[in-house]
């Protein structure tokens, strides 16, 4: 486009939208943050772009269709524009509060967290595979840095679908070659048409442009020895072949790069095969409530203290803003004073209260031996990813009869994501009460949490169930310390 952006602060589109100020522009577009009259004070992003003579129809039937995708790592595109005078259009979607991509990478001079790298490839492979198996397919064809967002828990949204299209059967090649160099598949240029596999190559570029601290973004000779020692070295010849010049030679999907990666990725959970004890790197245990008032957080810091008689470092971890707990410990715990570091430290254990999963990435990358996650009772919780990529997920509910139906409830909503170790431990739920549980939700992997009336001094009742929780994930040699929380 090469033009200034049109509107101005104040101006207002659609009888709606309070163009408010520039946040972005390219040589295609520009975006606005703009303000809803109808809804006052929810703030939305305007993507202004200039159609091409005769291509206002096209424009109009892609723009239908991204409103109609429906995706948590997409933006919601929820209103068009077609200015006739002008012939500029304009996408009304989500306003993600964030950065991107690039601007995070460089942020740690190319140097990102390995874990970040893994979570990253996974929360693409899950927006490219919905999108590839929409109908009519949609092909995102422009895979940079600059077009995925980051929120403030670093979860993914790709944010810029101008290039965007869906797949036509019967076309021969793209009409319009467009693609940013170094991250477009070489179809893109010309010779026939972009397809799902033209993004898994951008996917590919993308993984070897974060691997080798932004210095390649293509396949040639010797590029193995610039990719960082810290990374899994099976991902290389998963990215190889992404990067592969003919498409019919990369992978055809992407479950299949998924399936990939987790063949040859060591895998951190204790399943069928691996020793007991043994996990890569930090043991990780997500503890979700089947709703307020079970104990959750009263557990964690429990089963945080009796790892720490097993692990040198044990951090507990609380991920919900909205509590106040790890707060007031705090504050107990350091004389009442409660300073802007949300990190503290009782009986050689870290708290961290408010976490966000940005802090949560750095904290599995090496720095504890393990993490308990905090994260709630499940209706106010949206970190459900942590919970199903935990080594130990277990789910805190209550024995009472009349509250059994938050865990059979929850267990329904979980059902569609397989865990085979997956806890259920119910607080001072008697043997019948188990037995009947165990029915109910299908599944043996359901205890008995005994009374436990101080988390910070782990009793011997607890430290037998607590045995049985972790079983799979204690060394062999014990190493027993005792701890008392101090209240001074």
């Amino acid at each position: 486009m090469n033009q200034p952006c049109r509107l101005v602060h104040g101006e207002v589109l659609g009888e709606r939208y309070v163009i408010d100020r520039v946040i972005g522009e390219g040589g295609m577009s520009c975006v606005y943050l703009a303000e809803d009259l109808k809804l006052p004070g929810k703030m939305w992003a305007v993507k202004e772009s200039l159609a091409e003579p005769g291509t206002q129809k096209a424009v109009q039937d892609e723009a239908q269709l991204l409103i109609k995708l429906s995706h948590p790592r997409l933006p919601r595109i929820v209103d068009y524009f077609h200015v006739q005078s002008t012939g500029y259009i304009y996408l009304v979607m989500d306003f993600i509060q964030g950065m991107n991509l690039e601007k995070y990478f460089r942020g740690f001079r190319g140097n990102v967290n390995p874990e970040f790298i893994m979570e990253l490839t996974e929360q693409l492979l899950d927006v490219l595979e919905y999108l590839h198996n929409h109908e009519p397919q949609v092909i995102f064809r422009d895979l940079k840095p600059s077009n995925i967002m980051l929120t403030d828990q670093l979860e993914v949204r790709l944010i810029d679908f101008g290039i965007a299209r869906s797949y036509k059967q019967e076309s021969g090649e793209d009409t319009v070659k467009l693609g940013t160099v170094g991250f477009a598949a070489p179809e893109q240029y010309g010779g026939r048409q972009s397809d799902a596999r033209s993004d898994l190559y951008g996917l590919g570029a993308l993984l070897l442009y974060l691997s080798t601290n932004g210095k390649f973004s293509e396949w040639i000779t010797g590029v193995e020895r610039h990719i960082r020692g810290d990374l899994p070295r099976e991902l290389v010849p998963v990215i190889r072949k992404l990067l592969q010049y003919a498409p019919e030679h990369r992978y055809q999907s992407a479950a299949e790069v998924r399936s990939a990666l987790s063949r040859q990725q060591p895998v951190a959970t204790n399943r069928a095969g691996s020793q007991p004890g043994k996990v890569a790197g930090t043991l990780v245990a997500a503890v979700l409530g089947a709703s307020s008032g079970v104990g959750t957080t009263h557990s964690c810091i429990a089963f945080g203290h009796f790892l720490a008689a097993n692990y040198g470092r044990v951090a507990v971890v609380e991920m919900s803003a909205k509590s106040t707990a790890f707060t007031r410990i705090q504050e107990i715990a350091e004389g009442g004073r409660l300073g802007a570091i949300r990190k503290f430290e009782v009986n050689g254990i870290h708290f961290w209260r408010q976490t966000a999963r940005t802090e949560v990435i750095s904290l599995l990358g090496g720095s504890y031996d393990a993490v308990v996650l905090d994260l709630g009772a499940y209706r106010d919780s949206d970190r459900i990813e942590e919970f199903l990529r935990a080594d130990l997920p277990i789910v805190i509910g209550s024995g009472a009869e009349w509250r059994q139906h938050d865990v059979v409830t929850l267990a329904r909503m979980l059902s569609r994501h397989p865990q085979p170790g997956r806890v259920y431990a119910l607080p001072l739920a008697g043997e019948e009460t188990i037995q009947e549980m165990k029915k109910l939700l299908g599944t043996n992997n359901v205890q008995s949490l005994p009374l436990q009336l101080d988390p910070f001094e782990v009793q011997d009742s607890s430290r037998e169930a607590f045995s049985r929780l972790f079983q799979e994930y204690l060394p062999t040699v014990e190493r027993k310390r005792r701890f008392r929380f101090r209240k001074s």
